[in-house]
């Protein structure tokens, strides 16, 4: 690839130098479970612990279960509190089980709700019609509980050659599935377009528990470097951060007050001429989409 230094390409409303995407990852009643069919259940999260066998993990049921209890909770004050709408990459299962969760998104009136499929599944094992039933039956679930629509796709890691333009032919708008770059860019199938929105997983608080010497602290440094670094080059260029966030993980009394940090930093960035703006990903890929039409010059 040619590298070369460009003119910003377009601005954020308001001259923003960054666009914050608060991303709430909501897995919790979707996870691998023998009762829902699945030939063993999700490995526990805290403890790394896999059990190859055919049976309940009743302990990690309750695990996730905490995620929607006392996690949820917490996470939906702070977004409250500090007025900041999020996207809510959203297993349909889960929402279907968390009702009181859904009426919440949805009475704070200013959050995104998208996909994060039907199931916490590996859909890059399924095949081309098995993937597409996938995607219909997500989008349906979830514009059942929501009253709309998702308009944009986070898959559980991996995706299959075909997950793009099955997107594209169920009417998606974005795709998050991409690691490449700290803006949005076009893709297409057979000239059919469809906005790339990357996520950013280094600053995903998984690291929290899949990488046990990384402490809340680090996490909260890690992510005030990347907004307050990402706002300084927001003079020449345009990028997005994703801040990701499980219910389950960063909803525990020990980790939450590093979000309730992070918060308030972003509140205090907000007031500078230049701050972020902090809005769904669905704003951004509308916005993106509205500076640079695709096939455009």
């Amino acid at each position: 690839m040619d590298f070369q230094i460009s003119p910003k390409a377009y601005p954020w409303p308001e001259d923003r130098h960054l666009a914050l995407s608060i991303v709430v990852n909501v897995e919790e009643g979707a996870e691998a479970n023998v009762l829902d069919g699945d030939k063993y259940p999700e490995p526990v999260d805290e403890m790394g612990i896999a059990l190859k066998r055919s049976v309940r993990n009743l302990g990690n049921e309750s695990n996730y279960r905490y995620g929607i209890t006392r996690g949820a909770p917490r996470v939906m004050r702070l977004l409250e509190r500090y007025d900041l709408p999020a996207t809510f990459t959203a297993c349909a299962q889960a929402l279907e089980r968390a009702p009181a969760l859904t009426a919440e998104i949805l009475r704070q009136g200013e959050h995104e709700v998208t996909s994060h499929g039907y199931r916490w599944a590996h859909q890059f094992l399924m095949s081309r019609d098995d993937e597409r039933e996938y995607i219909r039956k997500a989008t349906e679930s979830i514009e059942r509980s929501t009253g709309s629509r998702p308009l944009g796709w986070l898959s559980r890691y991996l995706t299959t050659p075909d997950t793009r333009r099955l997107l594209i032919e169920a009417g998606y708008r974005y795709h998050m599935d991409d690691l490449s770059d700290d803006e949005p860019f076009w893709d297409d199938v057979d000239g059919q377009p469809i906005v790339v929105l990357p996520y950013q997983v280094d600053n995903n608080d998984m690291k929290l528990w899949s990488d046990k010497a990384h402490a809340p602290q680090d996490w909260l440094d890690y992510a005030i470097a990347n907004l307050e670094w990402s706002l300084r080059e927001g003079l020449d260029e345009v990028n997005v951060m994703s801040i990701g966030l499980h219910l389950r993980i960063i909803g525990r009394p020990g980790r939450i007050w590093a979000l309730e940090k992070f918060f308030e930093h972003v509140a205090r960035a907000r007031e500078r001429a230049h701050g972020p703006w902090v809005t769904t990903r669905l704003n951004i890929a509308n916005h993106f989409a509205a500076q640079r039409p695709f096939g455009g010059a």
